[in-house]
């Protein structure tokens, strides 16, 4: 531990969830615009087309599932694979400049299909994908089907792998809409946007970026969201510009000095969470927000549930069913929390399926 580190002052956990909460949007709902939320919290993890709308809902204040389909519709954001080789919805402007900053993942992650590559000219097959996609939208199929007719002897998922990889492809709408999503097709960045990409931002303002939506957080923090390496060396290049705390492990934290870190007891509403949302995600610690004796239980195999905060802390899962949202908290809830938690399923329901006739139920998660 440096000397720095050792005489920090100490954040306990509760301090670092609602710093982190705050940061989120989680605290209290902004009156921020769903673009403008978009861009704060760097991309909004969209495996599934709903997620991003059921995140946007539990952090703005008046959201209506329409907001962000409008601006999808408008090309204001899109649908594209950045960090963590997963697709998030960014906007415009994100996908221009982040997708170029994880290339280096991107030609990572390709590294590892390189036996059903053998004798594949990834420059040739970026050209010829380009051409492909940008003189129509295709399927992920129709790609590789182009892709196998120019190198038969290629492993067909490799050769999508690899157009992923080497292109920054977007998902067109009508994919990504709320209550019309059609099947995925794909064309460059560039193309959907009628701009060239930028040049990778320098780390530096992404890691300020990083810090002002998941702060405070150390050096391997940042680098599980970005799904990058090596990025002591900027955090250190910074280190003079920012406030410096640990963890009550002696881990190192960084953050924006004029950043807003409230007090420890400050109340936390609960919160209804999307599967692979990135509050969830984005840290290497992740015990600020999940409970040490519930890790895991927020997954099954690749399968993400959708999580219940209460408190400001990972306390059950819901589901929608027929006519019900389910709520299944992992312990005992008191009355004036169940209340708590009724209360914000109705505001979740009134903004994501206003007309819709639900009852709440309370169920209980059976332990593993």
């Amino acid at each position: 531990m440096t000397k720095t580190t050792a005489t920090a002052p100490v954040l306990g956990t509760r301090a670092l969830n609602r710093a982190t909460l705050d940061r989120q949007l989680l605290l209290r709902r902004s009156p921020m615009a769903a673009t403008a939320a978009v861009e704060h919290l760097l991309g909004l993890q969209a495996q599934n087309v709903k997620p991003p709308y059921y995140a946007l809902a539990a952090r703005l204040h008046g959201f209506r599932p329409e907001h962000l389909s409008t601006a999808m519709e408008a090309r204001d954001v899109v649908r594209i694979v950045t960090m963590r080789s997963t697709i998030h919805t960014h906007t415009a402007d994100d996908a221009l400049t982040l997708r170029p900053l994880v290339q280096a993942a991107r030609d990572r992650e390709l590294g590892q299909f390189r036996k059903g590559l053998t004798g594949v000219d990834l420059d040739r097959l970026a050209a010829i994908s380009r051409e492909l996609v940008e003189a129509e939208p295709r399927t992920m199929k129709q790609l590789r089907e182009a892709l196998l007719a120019q190198w038969p002897e290629a492993d067909p998922f490799a050769l999508s792998v690899a157009a992923r990889c080497t292109l920054p492809l977007v998902q067109v709408t009508p994919r990504g809409l709320w209550g019309r999503s059609g099947q995925v097709a794909l064309t460059t960045a560039e193309h959907w946007l009628g701009r060239p990409a930028e040049p990778a931002p320098a780390p530096d303002a992404t890691v300020l970026r990083y810090l002002a939506a998941f702060g405070p957080a150390s050096v391997k923090d940042m680098q599980t969201w970005a799904g990058l390496t090596r990025l002591r060396e900027v955090f250190e290049r910074l280190r003079p510009a920012l406030a410096v705390f640990r963890d009550e492990n002696g881990v190192e934290l960084f953050d924006l000095p004029d950043a807003s870190r409230p007090d420890p007891d400050t109340p936390a509403p609960p919160r209804f969470l999307p599967e692979f949302d990135n509050l969830l995600l984005s840290h290497a610690d992740r015990s600020r927000v999940v409970p040490a004796d519930l890790k895991g239980r927020t997954w099954q195999g690749n399968q993400a549930y959708r999580t219940l905060l209460v408190d400001g802390f990972v306390s059950g899962l819901w589901k929608l069913e027929e006519g019900a949202l389910v709520v299944e908290p992992f312990g005992s809830l008191t009355g004036a929390r169940r209340d708590e938690v009724t209360a914000e399923g109705e505001r979740m329901l009134m903004a994501m399926h206003a007309g819709e006739e639900y009852d709440i139920r309370f169920g209980t998660v059976a332990r593993p």
